[in-house]
C-alpha cells in the first residue's frame, strides 16, 4: 500500500465549513461502480450545469451506456478554445462486494473527522468541489476559459478519458493546462509511473494426476514463471534504480491473478497469469518483459519433451504511460500557490511522484502541462469504509478559491 504524502497541519473543520459537502453527498449516492453505467450521475450533473448556463458534450463509449461529459466555463472575451485550464475527474468508481463496510458506501456519512462512502477520496470529492465552485468562477468572470472534464471507466484503465481527449483535440481546444484531482492529501505531484499489464498463457499436457511424468502441469509452470517475476521484483527493491522522490522509489512487478486447473486428479492443461510491471523513467519496461519472457522460455524445451504442442505465450493487455512535468512549469507554479504547500518540504520544492496511475499521462501526452493535486489519500482508496478527512476537503476548497483569484478577472 503506497504511504501518504505529507499533509500539513489543518484546524479542526465542521461539516457546516463545507460549501462542497451538498455536491459531494450527491456525487456519492451514484453508485457508478465501473461495471455499470455511469449515464444516472452524467445525466444529473449536466442538467445542473445547463441550469447554470454552462455548455455541455458527451462522448459515449460503443455500448452508449457510458459517458464522458465535458463542459466550458467561457473567458470574459468569449473565448472558449484557446488557453485555460482542464480540471479532470473520474465518475467510476471500484466494487464495494464483499468488503466488510460498517456504513452504506453510497451514503456519504460523516463520523468524527472523516466523511465516509465510496468515492469520496477516489476520487469524487475533488469533481464535487469543481462543481462547487462553478458559480463563484462565472460570477467573478475569467480570464481564460475553465473546461470540466468527468470520465467514465478510470478505473479499468483510463478508457472513458481516452476518447474525450481525441474528442478535444479534433475539436480544438487547447489547454494551457490540467489538474487532475486524484487524491494525493492537497499536495503537487508532478510525476507518476507508467503500467504495462500482461496475460501470460501456459498450455501444458493433461493426464491423470497418478502419472504426472506423462503430463505437463501449466499450473506448476505458470507458479515457476511467477517465481521469477518475483524474484526479479525483489531485484529492483534491492538494487534500484531509485528515484527517492517517488512514494515507492524502485519499478515494481506483481501478480495479480492466476487461473488454471479443472480438478485435483486432474495434471492442469492451462493456467493463465496476470501480471503488471509498474515503471519509472529510470526504467524500461520492454527491457523488464524481454527479460520475463526468456526465462520462460527457457522452460519450454522440458515441456517439450512430453508433449510437442505445449507453450506459453504473452499478451499485453494494456499501457498507460507514465508522465512528468517540470516543477517549474507554468502549471505547477500555479498549483503551489494555490495549494499553500510547506515550502521546507522537499515534496514541495520539487513536486511530488507517485505510484498509481492518471489519466493525467493522458492530457500530458496530448500536449497539455499536467499536474496530480486532490484531497485525501491513495490508502484509502478501494478499501472497505473508504474515508477522507474534512481537513482533506476544506484544503481542496482553499485550494480552488486560490486558483480562481489567479484566473478570474475580479
Amino acid at each position: 500500500m503506497n504511504a501518504p504524502l505529507p499533509t500539513a497541519v489543518q484546524p479542526p473543520v465542521q461539516a457546516a465549513d463545507l460549501a462542497a459537502l451538498p455536491l459531494i453527498e450527491k456525487w456519492i449516492s451514484f453508485a457508478s461502480v465501473s461495471r455499470d453505467s455511469n449515464l444516472p450521475i452524467i445525466e444529473w450533473t449536466q442538467n445542473w450545469l445547463e441550469a447554470l448556463g454552462i455548455e455541455c458534450t458527451r462522448t459515449y463509449d460503443d455500448s452508449g451506456q457510458k459517458a464522458n461529459l465535458w463542459a466550458t466555463l467561457p473567458a470574459e472575451n468569449g473565448e472558449t478554445k484557446i488557453g485555460g485550464l482542464v480540471l479532470s475527474g473520474h465518475t467510476d468508481v471500484v466494487p464495494v462486494d464483499g468488503q466488510p463496510w460498517v456504513t452504506d458506501p453510497f451514503v456519504a456519512q460523516i463520523i468524527g473527522d472523516r466523511l465516509y462512502g465510496r468515492g469520496v477520496t477516489d476520487m469524487k470529492s475533488y469533481g464535487a468541489t469543481a462543481l462547487m465552485m462553478v458559480p463563484e468562477l462565472l460570477k467573478r468572470k475569467l480570464k481564460r476559459p475553465v473546461h470540466l472534464a468527468f470520465s467514465y471507466d478510470e478505473e479499468v484503465g483510463c478508457i472513458g478519458v481516452r476518447r474525450m481527449i481525441a474528442d478535444m483535440v479534433k475539436s480544438g481546444y487547447q489547454p494551457a493546462g490540467c489538474i487532475v484531482g486524484e487524491p494525493t492529501g492537497m499536495q503537487v505531484v508532478v510525476a507518476h509511473k507508467g503500467k504495462h499489464a500482461y496475460k501470460t498463457s501456459v498450455r501444458g499436457f493433461e493426464a491423470h494426476s497418478s502419472l504426472t511424468p506423462q503430463g505437463v502441469n501449466a499450473v506448476e509452470i505458470a507458479c515457476e514463471f511467477v517465481a521469477n517475476l518475483k524474484s526479479m521484483h525483489r531485484q529492483l527493491a534491492k538494487d534500484g534504480p531509485f528515484d527517492p522522490i517517488y512514494d515507492v522509489p524502485h519499478t515494481t512487478i506483481h501478480t495479480g491473478v492466476i487461473h488454471g486447473g479443472t480438478a485435483l486428479n486432474i495434471i492442469p492443461r492451462d493456467c493463465d497469469v496476470t501480471w503488471e510491471i509498474r515503471h519509472h523513467h529510470l526504467n524500461s519496461p520492454e527491457d523488464l518483459f524481454t527479460q520475463a519472457k526468456a526465462f520462460a522460455d527457457s522452460l519450454l524445451p522440458a515441456m517439450r519433451v512430453v508433449a510437442a504442442d505445449t507453450n506459453i505465450t504473452h499478451h499485453l493487455n494494456s499501457v498507460l504511460p507514465g508522465f512528468a512535468t517540470e516543477a517549474d512549469s507554468d502549471i505547477a507554479k500555479l498549483c503551489f500557490a494555490c495549494a499553500g504547500t510547506d515550502s521546507s518540504s522537499a515534496c514541495s520544492r520539487e513536486g511530488g511522484k507517485v505510484s498509481f496511475g492518471t489519466e493525467a499521462a493522458l492530457f500530458h501526452q496530448a500536449g497539455v502541462p499536467t499536474i496530480v493535486c486532490g484531497p485525501g489519500h491513495i490508502a484509502q482508496a478501494h478499501q472497505p469504509n473508504e474515508w477522507v478527512e474534512l481537513a482533506q476537503l476544506a484544503w481542496c476548497e482553499r485550494f480552488m478559491r486560490r486558483l480562481a483569484d489567479h484566473i478570474c478577472v475580479n
